[in-house]
């Protein structure tokens, strides 16, 4: 039950930050207003803003996908990534919904998450507890246990040493790798960008250092334009605790250069190749949901999690992960088409309060109740 205590002082830790951040920084909510605007509009009319991205992504001199299942999106990686490579993920949930490592790996490919929170999760084997940390759950002493499988020496570490450990280790995956997969923050379909939000590094090195670049993630991430990704960025990183955030970063295609008479030419010092995997998986079929479609609204900053009684007492028990807590019991009917996470809600109404997209979501658990107590 360690795993109690470790979600009482992410509590601790987290949420006077969060109401200080937004204390010092009241524009945020404003943005946020703006965010929750675009994603209706895209969600609204979601066929047509899919079909802009993909165009604006080839325009950029990159290739883009649209799978309708997590086993479209595991074959489409697959054929980029052919097997025997090394390959390092920056942290996205939607690849872990789709089971990107597992399968790489299954094909032979030498695969690492590159984020510490993921980092500890692949070592241990375990799901992810949190959107945003995936480790939640593990007290320092539990990561560095599990962190021992890297330096057997490790013994009564600082959370500085085990974060070295890591980077010392994923720093020579970074070098040789072959294939960079990351998630996707927000996607601007007037350009195909895809902005990524971190505080490691991990990502921006994943993004840059392999030949090959490959953006996963979900239809709901597109927004009209890339003044509202950038601020979905801002919000995401602002409501989850972590503001300013170290690093944003954009990727619009593969790396490119203008320094030879201003004419721009493909590729640079950065990726040859650069492929986005827009997942449908439930989405489509959600967004035309007279109540459910709130859920795709969601920025994944899980705030949610940490002003709601029943995610401290039940964690990663709560919801089918990586889709826990609050927004997971919604995600995990949109995904999953199970509603019994929904059963569990009691109604405390923290999750709403704390929203940054104002999401009903103690509505949504409601009707998802109503609709398993039906059947």
């Amino acid at each position: 039950m360690s795993w109690i205590y470790a979600v009482e002082r992410a509590v601790r830790n987290n949420v006077p930050k969060v109401e200080g951040i937004l204390k010092d920084h009241p524009y945020l909510l404003d943005l946020a207003a703006k965010v929750r605007d675009g994603k209706t509009e895209v969600l609204r009319n979601l066929d047509r803003y899919v079909e802009e991205t993909i165009k604006a992504v080839e325009r950029s001199g990159g290739r883009a996908y649209l799978a309708s299942t997590s086993e479209d999106a595991r074959e489409i990686v697959s054929k980029i990534v052919g097997s025997g490579k090394t390959v390092v993920l920056g942290k996205s949930m939607v690849a872990y919904e789709a089971g990107i490592r597992k399968h790489l790996i299954s094909t032979g490919n030498d695969v690492w998450e590159t984020d510490l929170g993921e980092f500890l999760i692949q070592l241990a084997d375990e799901p992810p507890s949190h959107i945003i940390a995936p480790s939640l759950h593990m007290t320092k002493e539990r990561a560095e246990e599990v962190m021992r499988s890297v330096d057997p020496e490790l013994k009564g570490a600082s959370h500085e040493r085990i974060a070295g450990v890591a980077r010392k280790f994923l720093r020579e995956k970074f070098v040789k790798a072959d294939v960079g997969i990351t998630g996707a923050n927000a996607v601007a379909a007037d350009t195909g960008s895809v902005v990524l939000v971190e505080n490691e590094g991990n990502i921006r090195m994943t993004t840059i250092l392999p030949e090959v670049h490959v953006a996963v993630t979900g239809v709901e991430k597109i927004l009209p334009n890339l003044e509202l990704a950038m601020y979905e960025a801002l919000v995401q990183a602002a409501f989850g605790g972590l503001y300013p955030p170290s690093y944003v970063n954009v990727s619009s295609g593969p790396s490119s250069t203008a320094d030879i008479e201003m004419k721009r030419v493909r590729p640079a010092h950065g990726p040859k190749e650069f492929h986005l995997v827009l997942l449908d998986n439930g989405r489509k079929e959600a967004a035309k949901d007279p109540v459910l479609w709130q859920s795709l609204l969601c920025v994944r900053c899980g705030r949610c999690h940490l002003h709601c009684p029943v995610y401290r007492v039940l964690g990663v028990n709560w919801g089918i992960p990586p889709f826990t807590g609050p927004m997971g019991a919604m995600w995990s009917a949109v995904i999953y088409g199970d509603r019994r996470p929904a059963m569990m809600c009691t109604h405390s109404g923290g999750c709403k309060e704390v929203c940054p997209m104002r999401i009903d979501i103690p509505r949504v658990l409601e009707e998802l109740k109503a609709r398993e107590l039906k059947r």
